[in-house]
């Protein structure tokens, strides 16, 4: 359907979505490594399940709009594509499916996440992006139930907002969700929007403008702030959700992150994501002998900057700052500076950190205890890479001068 901008008019309820920036954000957050079976949850009008379909050998797409079903199936049409469609509210549809044993590999969502007042009179239902939940219960339905529907090793990734409420931290509210879901998680805030102003970007979206009903406006912007003041709400973040299964069965889940994200996005980012999956993986098998054998190497997005006084040669603060993903900078010491800058694969971790001990006059095992956290972040972070054939040899008393060599420069 044609947006209020289009045609100057409210949306009617049964509204469908075209391909918008919510949409794009979702299909550039998505993972694309081959799927046996994907899932489109809220699939509107179908673009997520098309961009499934170019990786994944069955594609199920689900919403609760018939009218939605409809542009989807037309799309698909046009497109080439068969998909498996079916009506029915979140996970209702593919209940079946999983009480056989039929799970899904990947789960993408774009769902019906606005916290809209409940009140009958507030203002006109939309379909695709009232889930008819107070507050942000919808999301958290979503996160602590999708994982019944997810193969092993299977992954949700999803949009969302939630709620910001006064005298608790964001971080514990929505992480309870992923303590219960029993899945790895991975949530990342990307903004945050004070009552007002939520308010008022979806009255706007809907077509509801002071301009045009000025009664109308104040009723429902007054509807909006009483509802979300019920429940101490002062603020709304939005984000998006990474939701694994665990690959082995009867294995808990070992990844727990819950970030803010506020600068831009090198998109796309779904290969960042799967790489930082794969490396938490790695990383949770390696102790810290294992991580000292192996050779890593400096990401190719990765840059270093240096702070110094005018005729220093000290500097005063290094930075490592990272081109792709969400361009993390990191602040690093003199040693972690040293050893990123040794890692060209060539060297192990172990060996670097001996050779700066020696040029620092720093014993190794303190050093290494250092350094070796840092070291996991920085990997697990994508800013340092792991080979694909894990530990070289290479002689110490060799890598040893190297390091130092290198290190002098």
């Amino acid at each position: 359907d044609l947006a209020e901008l289009a045609t100057g008019r409210p949306l009617r309820p049964d509204h469908v979505l075209g391909v918008g920036g919510a949409s794009v954000t979702l299909a550039q957050l998505t993972m694309r490594s081959p799927r046996r079976r994907t899932l489109d949850l809220g699939t509107g009008c179908g673009i997520q399940a098309l961009h499934a379909a170019a990786h994944s050998d069955h594609v199920v797409a689900t919403d609760v709009s018939r009218r939605a079903l409809v542009y989807a199936e037309l799309n698909a049409a046009l497109a080439g594509v068969r998909l498996d469609l079916r009506h029915g509210s979140l996970l209702e549809p593919v209940a079946d499916d999983a009480a056989r044993g039929e799970l899904f590999d990947l789960v993408v969502s774009n769902p019906p996440f606005v916290i809209t007042p409940r009140r009958a009179d507030a203002l006109p239902v939309y379909e695709y992006r009232d889930g008819g939940r107070a507050g942000d219960d919808l999301v958290r339905e979503l996160v602590e139930g999708v994982g019944a529907v997810l193969a092993p090793g299977g992954v949700a990734q999803m949009l969302g907002n939630w709620e910001h409420r006064r005298g608790e931290d964001w971080r514990e509210r929505v992480g309870s969700w992923l303590d219960a879901s029993g899945l790895d998680g991975w949530m990342v805030q990307r903004e945050v929007q004070d009552p007002a102003r939520y308010a008022e970007t979806w009255l706007r979206d809907g077509g509801l403008t002071p301009d045009r009903d000025p009664d109308g406006w104040a009723a429902a912007v007054d509807a909006w702030m009483t509802d979300l003041e019920s429940r101490d709400v002062e603020g709304v973040g939005l984000g998006f959700v990474v939701l694994r299964r665990p690959p082995h069965a009867g294995a808990g889940p070992s990844l727990r992150r819950l970030e803010e994200w506020t600068g831009p996005l090198q998109q796309p980012l779904g290969p960042y994501l799967e790489a930082c999956l794969e490396a938490h993986d790695r990383l949770t098998v390696l102790d810290d002998d294992a991580l000292a054998g192996l050779h890593l190497t400096v990401a190719p997005d990765v840059t270093e900057e240096r702070h110094l006084r005018p005729g220093a040669t000290d500097p005063e603060v290094v930075l490592l700052r990272q081109g792709g993903g969400p361009g993390r900078t990191v602040q690093v010491g003199t040693a972690l500076a040293g050893l990123v800058g040794a890692c060209d694969g060539e060297l192990s971790v172990g060996q670097v950190v001996g050779a700066l001990g020696a040029l620092l006059g720093a014993p190794t095992e303190q050093l290494a205890a250092e350094l070796l956290p840092a070291v996991r972040d920085l990997v697990r972070d994508g800013m340092m890479i792991m080979p694909s054939d894990h530990v070289r040899s290479v002689p110490f008393g060799r890598a040893d001068r190297l390091a130092l060599s290198r290190a002098d420069r």
